[in-house]
């Protein structure tokens, strides 16, 4: 049962994460699951992609798809509504931290 409450949680996170990438650069799936690994997340590749389905869906996100090495990429870039929400996601979780970090 906590696991279950634990990584629903993370997911918010996760997708301020993601977005705080996309504002900095495209990036591709298997990129972001190497950088969510360095931060502790355990992502398999049947979670994060619907999760940047999601996103792409809802607006935040928006794909490009490019060939590299002969094989087609989907890159992801944040779009002005990704930019807005991460702008006011950064403020909640920043009021939320200093609240919580004692």
């Amino acid at each position: 049962m906590q696991d279950k409450i634990l990584r629903k949680l993370f997911l918010a996170f996760i997708q301020i994460h993601i977005l705080h990438h996309a504002k900095k650069e495209p990036f591709y799936g298997a990129w972001m699951i190497e950088e969510l690994s360095e931060h502790g997340y355990d992502m398999s590749p049947g979670t994060l992609y619907p999760l940047l389905h999601s996103m792409e869906s809802s607006g935040l996100l928006e794909k490009e798809e490019k060939t590299v090495e002969g094989k087609i990429r989907k890159y992801y870039n944040i779009t002005e509504l990704g930019n807005e929400v991460l702008v006011e996601a950064r403020k909640k979780a920043y009021e939320l931290f200093k609240e919580i970090k004692d």
